[in-house]
């Protein structure tokens, strides 16, 4: 039996329902924190240790969430899980893929290189290039947090306005332009796996902020044909092995990439499609074990 190892801070609905997917395959889960792995070297063994003692090595490695923390603590973590890859263990996500899904920056620099459009942005330290693209802007911009989730910390930003302080950011300033709809707010959020897109939702916002932890309203989506080349490409471009993409639509019609969660949440997206959307992730981890 494959031993598979989810690593999450609490047993929420998705690690539940994860772990309930991996043991009807034939899987043996086991759910731990990163808090608790440590390294201990100069003894016979790998050098690691899940959940604080000497346990055999899993098969596969699955990461729900990784903690936030202080700069240090959150270098451990991620050193954990690429000493996991180093050992010969699969990771999803790999830590390279959640480090360039974290920083937004690197997520909007890899999309538009892989030739995937992407809204006008910039992110800069320096609050006079900031003002300046502001001030020079055709229209709104959102002022989001380098790492940040779920709709939180986010400003609008006409560009007559003033420049807030980003203090709270830690004086970074990532300014991308808002994607006005011809369908009022709403934007696509599309799960893929293993390369696939296997479902998508429209998600209707009560403001220009759509989403679900924001109280935006789910709604199933039939797929096109361009949302899941897009979507796939998307999570090509930040190497992970499934990811939620989130995509807009302007007044034209054109789509554009917004972000790619490797630790997406799919509670909302699970209550408008019949598709098992654990039991899919589950597949392919076991497709991925050593």
């Amino acid at each position: 039996m494959k031993r598979v190892v989810i690593f999450a801070d609490e047993p929420d609905w998705h690690t539940r329902r994860l772990t309930e997917a991996l043991q009807a395959g034939g899987t043996e889960p086991s759910l731990h924190s990163l808090r608790q792995c440590c390294f201990r070297l100069g003894e016979r063994g790998p050098g690691i240790l899940i959940g604080g003692i000497a346990r055999p090595l899993p098969d596969l490695v699955l990461v729900r969430s990784v903690a936030a923390g202080s700069f240090e603590q959150v270098t451990l973590r991620l050193s954990f899980l690429h000493a996991l890859e180093a050992l010969g263990i699969p990771v999803i996500n790999s830590a390279r893929a959640i480090e360039r899904c974290v920083d937004k920056s690197m997520t909007s620099f890899l999309l538009e290189r892989a030739g995937l459009p992407v809204p006008p942005t910039l992110v800069t330290e320096n609050p006079e290039i900031a003002r300046g693209f502001l001030e020079g802007s055709e229209g709104d911009l959102v002022l989001k947090p380098l790492f940040g989730s779920q709709g939180k910390n986010l400003a609008r930003l006409a560009p007559s306005e003033s420049l807030p302080q980003r203090e709270a950011d830690a004086g970074v300033y990532y300014l991308q332009r808002i994607v006005a709809s011809r369908r009022g707010w709403h934007d696509f959020r599309v799960m893929v796996v293993g390369g696939e897109a296997v479902a998508g939702m429209i998600r209707h916002g009560k403001s220009w902020i759509t989403n679900v932890a924001q109280g935006a309203r789910c709604e199933s989506l039939v797929l096109n044909s361009r949302m899941a080349e897009m979507s796939v490409a998307a999570v090509a471009a930040v190497g992970a092995d499934y990811a939620g993409v989130d995509l807009i639509e302007d007044e034209a019609g054109s789509l554009y990439v917004l972000e790619v969660n490797s630790s997406p949440s799919w509670q909302g997206l699970q209550g408008v499609t019949a598709i098992d959307l654990a039991k899919r992730l589950a597949d392919h981890a076991r497709a991925r074990a050593r």
